[in-house]
């Protein structure tokens, strides 16, 4: 947690940021399912994101960005008023990065921008919050976890070219975090297709900070993904109980 009283809660991110949440995708390997409104232990899986992040003290205000197959289920899911801080909800563009500028350009006037995937559902406060402390640093921040596996490089007809050294390599997570100007200044500039934000700021020559993810900060894509997920949330779930 952030220590309160410190250089950060006065003139830091803590008072000055917004999330978008993305949600807009056709799930297309999830069995027939929309993996945002799917359920996972007893409420939607975006809705377990939307949890976290408004729990958050920092957060001000969320964005929601869902596809034209999920718009309207999603506006029911808010109009319940569980998540207050929910200020929009609109639809995306046709790539993720068109989705993320569609929120972007919703969202009430912010210094710093949380953008989180509504697929990543064990998202907690303090993965938040090391973002948010990274963030500082050069105006751009992403949570990653180190690769465990060993990495081959191919000639593209399957025969290894090299093994890299797995120590550089990173998966790369969400939530990331900008500055907001600069978030709007890639999505400006760059036409090129991207996986994630940060790869438009590494374009621009900016630099961009890792911070630690972690391995059970899922995303969901198949049926399979969605059982892991059941089962670190309800590992978590046991672990507050017991303290």
């Amino acid at each position: 947690m952030l220590e309160s009283g410190s250089p950060y809660d006065k003139d830091g991110v803590g008072h000055q940021v917004g999330a978008i949440v993305v949600a807009a995708g056709e799930s297309r390997r999830m069995g027939g399912k929309d993996k945002a409104f799917v359920e996972l232990l007893g409420r939607p899986l975006l809705a377990h994101s939307l949890e976290a992040l408004h729990l958050c003290p920092q957060v001000k205000t969320i964005v929601l960005v869902l596809g034209d197959h999920n718009l309207e289920q999603g506006r029911e899911m808010i109009s319940k008023g569980r998540w207050p801080k929910v200020s929009q909800i609109c639809r995306g563009g046709p790539r993720r990065q068109d989705s993320v500028r569609e929120g972007l350009e919703r969202l009430p006037d912010c210094e710093w921008v949380i953008v989180h995937d509504g697929a990543r559902p064990c998202l907690g406060e303090e993965l938040i919050q090391r973002g948010l402390l990274a963030a500082l640093e050069t105006g751009a921040a992403v949570a990653a976890v180190p690769v465990k596996d060993t990495i081959k490089l191919s000639d593209g007809n399957d025969f290894v070219t090299s093994t890299p050294p797995r120590d550089k390599f990173w998966y790369v997570q969400t939530p990331q975090i900008f500055r907001r100007e600069l978030l709007m200044e890639a999505h400006l500039k760059i036409q090129d297709t991207v996986t994630d934000d940060a790869s438009m700021l590494e374009m621009l020559g900016y630099r961009v900070k890792l911070f630690l993810g972690s391995y059970d900060n899922v995303k969901v894509t198949t049926p399979e993904d969605l059982l892991v997920a059941k089962a670190l949330l309800l590992a978590n779930r046991n672990k507050v109980t017991q303290t």
